[in-house]
């Protein structure tokens, strides 16, 4: 039998505490200002996390650092544009990086401030993706922009700048063209509905992604001691082509050691853990991950940013 009385124990006051109540929370106040609520977060845990991540976007700026947003397309379908576009107003962010259906979802916005069908539905017949108006704009726009020596973001955004979209002033591909902010487009073959289209060239569309993500091994070199890499929302395509571009960077000569990596995304992603937050930063840096919902983080993130700088 275990004897009970010849266990050692020792003084509470003499043991080390992972918790102190000086780090807890400060109880919430009607009325409030946005930097009250903010200061009241408790200093443990993500909430800690996301405060290194908002000062060192802000550290970023002030040194002329750069400050890359990555995003799905599903940040758009969140509603998120207005706050994206305050980023870019703020020049908070250096270049953003989006996948094929981002651009999509950003011109529909811009011709008719609507975007997302009912794919379920569609898809019974056929009719998924197959509204010409996208597609014949997206596609032209590459081709024609190609020819002219232009990465697939930069085409799309000049034609929506140049062209007369009643709500083109939602677009964030509008909003950084206007601003000489670059938007990067990494497009995936077959992932992408205008692709189903007579007007869908291939190799245009290639060409114009592949001069996008050279410029992002180019912009990257920008990031080192003290620069700072966010993706909300992109599992796949965005990570993997984050992580071969800043590998083509390294490879060239540059220096790209020392800066902040953050993914935010609704759960938790393998591909975005290791290609962003860990992998990167192996050599000196910072990295986290945070979980929550973008039509909620973003627009805490984008808040607390722009109250700091």
């Amino acid at each position: 039998m275990i004897n009970l009385d010849k266990v050692k124990t020792y003084s509470l006051k003499s043991r080390k505490n992972k918790v102190t109540y000086a780090a807890f929370a400060k109880a919430p106040a009607k009325g409030a200002r946005f930097s009250a609520f903010y200061d009241s977060l408790p200093d443990m845990l993500k909430a800690k996390d996301l405060r290194a991540i908002v000062d060192a976007i802000v550290r970023a700026r002030r040194k002329d650092k750069a400050v890359i947003l990555m995003m799905g397309a599903h940040v758009i379908k969140c509603g998120l544009n207005p706050v994206v576009i305050e980023l870019i107003r703020k020049k908070v962010v250096t270049c953003l990086c989006l996948n094929g259906a981002g651009a999509i979802h950003d011109f529909e916005i811009a011709l008719q401030a609507k975007t997302s069908e009912d794919v379920a539905s569609s898809l019974k017949d056929g009719s998924f993706g197959m509204a010409r108006d996208t597609a014949d704009f997206i596609n032209s726009a590459v081709k024609e922009g190609v020819c002219e020596g232009l990465g697939f973001g930069y085409a799309v955004a000049a034609r929506i700048s140049s062209s007369g979209l009643r709500h083109k002033d939602k677009s964030i591909l509008y909003q950084a063209y206007k601003r000489l902010i670059p938007v990067y487009v990494h497009v995936a073959i077959g992932t992408d509905i205008i692709h189903q289209h007579p007007s869908f060239d291939a190799s245009s569309a290639a060409e114009g992604s592949v001069r996008d993500f050279y410029a992002l091994a180019e912009h990257a070199r920008r990031l080192h001691k003290g620069g700072v890499v966010l993706n909300f929302g992109s599992a796949v395509v965005l990570p993997e082509v984050f992580l071969k571009a800043l590998n083509l960077c390294r490879n060239l000569g540059n220096k790209v050691h020392d800066f902040t990596a953050a993914n935010f995304d609704m759960v938790y992603h393998y591909r975005p853990a290791q290609n962003v937050v860990t992998r990167p930063v192996m050599n000196g840096g910072s990295g986290y991950y945070i979980v929550g919902h973008h039509e909620i983080m973003l627009p805490l993130l984008a808040q607390a940013v722009i109250e700091k700088l």
